[in-house]
């Protein structure tokens, strides 16, 4: 059984991570609701651990951050040359949110801060027909984040999308990389809470809006069930 390496790019706060644990502890627990053989790893790039070699790794998954991908952090453009060496040989990779953004940039894209502001809380987006990973016409998982792909890379198709973000889940045509912009990781006790932490950032009404949103039905599972299995079967 392939073992999937996280890669943490950010750190959760400590008020958050003793009731939700951290970015990898949460997709450790995703990845387990799918398949409970699979074994993960953890790079933490945020705590200064340092990449390995990606072409001696199984599987790739990249976490969310704080950071944006165009700021000046000292590991983000090794992440990318990562992203490239792992791309070009092929190795499995999805990243999810700051990781969907970085994989987009290493890759060709362009990502920025969006004019439409925060996107939070349960949102609903487009599933692309005949795209060989998901299935249906809509999915509902719980989002956080302001920077948004702009321009997807030459070598990616649109596979969700929403009026909020347009390129919410891009697949590349090597068929072993894959990114998402919602969190299929969080539960909705965790995304609620990021909902109180962008009130005077967001609009008091956006923030409601959101909270509310999140008692609607969540399709985590169905999101965490993908993610894992491209990462087990490599995209196959």
């Amino acid at each position: 059984m392939p073992r999937i390496t996280i890669i943490e790019t950010g750190l959760v706060s400590p008020q958050f991570r003793e009731r939700h644990g951290s970015y990898p502890q949460m997709f450790q627990r995703m990845v387990a609701t799918a398949d409970s053989s699979v074994t993960c790893d953890v790079v933490s790039l945020a705590n200064g651990e340092t990449l390995p070699d990606p072409a001696a790794l199984d599987a790739i998954l990249i976490t969310g951050s704080a950071a944006g991908v165009y700021d000046d952090v000292g590991w983000i453009a090794p992440l990318e040359a990562f992203v490239r060496t792992a791309h070009d040989k092929r190795i499995p990779t999805v990243g999810v949110c700051f990781g969907h953004q970085l994989i987009a940039q290493a890759l060709g894209g362009t990502v920025r801060k969006s004019e439409k502001g925060w996107g939070i809380g349960r949102h609903v987006y487009r599933i692309a027909p005949d795209n060989g990973l998901l299935e249906g016409e809509t999915i509902a998982v719980a989002c956080s984040h302001q920077d948004q792909v702009i321009t997807p890379p030459a070598s990616a198709r649109t596979i969700l999308s929403s009026e909020f973000t347009p390129h919410a889940g891009l697949l590349y045509a090597n068929g072993t990389t894959l990114s998402v912009q919602p969190h299929p990781e969080f539960t909705a006790d965790h995304a609620g809470a990021l909902c109180d932490l962008r009130r005077g950032l967001a609009p008091d009404s956006v923030v409601e809006t959101a909270k509310a949103s999140l008692t609607e039905p969540l399709d985590h599972a169905t999101l965490g069930g993908v993610v894992t299995r491209f990462l087990v079967h490599g995209g196959s």
